[in-house]
């Protein structure tokens, strides 16, 4: 059964912008802004200019589960979103963990080095009184690259391999219920809730602070970090944090727990 983990490239645009910096930004020709969530909240307003996306759409469910599409299937979906090479794409959305999951597909693409997260999203959006549109723009065409790492993706023998390594950090960023119910050895449990001042607003820590956060669980300046969840969704939020905010070489078990869990060979320890 094939495992993955997702190595992420350096990035080249600030990790998290704010409502401020996007609006002064709406017209910029390679600014591609990208709402994921619900059609139906989606069609009551939206950032200007924002084009929808529904997570799903760069999910393939099968034998292996939930796992990121293949790449000439996610090249097509943001193609067509206007994500070009030259873009710089902001995400927001109602659900942090699919922003993240959606980073990842991204990544997996070659495109991780030009993504933001919006801070505050579209709560602090309309709070601030800024402006809302309800039309959907026209589907976009331009050109996007793939431009994939050959050591991109491994399998569950990697995160066994890596077990006992003093180079490795695994982070489980699930639930303390599903951590109690068996985790990864020599994991360290991290809630994805720690990343935000106030979760609902979804308004990030500072950069600091999600530095302190990551330290706090023993994660060396010397040793990447490995996250993981239940399908990948949380791990691939928290993957996001470490890399991108944090400079933290990080890889992502995108099979996470779902896929650890059913083969014999990997190790399970249950507190």
């Amino acid at each position: 059964m094939l495992a993955t983990l997702l190595l992420f490239a350096a990035t080249a645009v600030d990790p998290i912008v704010s409502a401020d910096w996007l609006q002064q930004h709406l017209k910029d020709a390679n600014v591609r802004v990208i709402y994921v969530g619900a059609d139906g909240d989606y069609r009551e307003g939206h950032v200007p200019g924002a084009r929808f996306m529904d997570h799903m759409d760069s999910v393939q469910m099968g034998a292996n589960g939930h796992r990121l599409a293949s790449n000439d299937v996610l090249l097509r979906v943001f193609t067509k979103l206007g994500v070009s090479d030259d873009s710089h794409v902001v995400l927001y959305g109602d659900s942090p963990m699919a922003n993240g999951w959606i980073y990842s597909a991204l990544v997996a693409i070659g495109h991780g080095d030009q993504v933001s997260m919006l801070d505050g999203g579209i709560a602090t959006w309309k709070a601030e009184k800024r402006p809302i549109e309800t039309t959907t723009p026209p589907v976009a065409t331009g050109t996007l690259t793939l431009k994939p790492a050959p050591d991109l993706f491994v399998d569950a023998a990697y995160v066994r391999s890596h077990l006992e390594s003093p180079k490795t950090k695994i982070l489980d960023v699930r639930t303390q219920g599903e951590w109690n119910s068996g985790h990864v050895p020599n994991a360290t449990l991290i809630l994805w809730q720690d990343l935000f001042a106030d979760v609902k607003a979804q308004k990030f820590k500072s950069q600091d602070e999600i530095k302190a956060l990551l330290a706090k669980t023993g994660l060396k300046p010397d040793q990447e970090a490995v996250t993981y969840c239940a399908v990948g969704m949380r791990a691939s939020l928290m993957g996001w944090a470490a890399r991108s905010v944090a400079g933290v070489p990080t890889k992502i078990y995108i099979g996470s727990w779902q896929d650890w869990s059913k083969d014999s060979q990997n190790p399970i320890v249950k507190p």
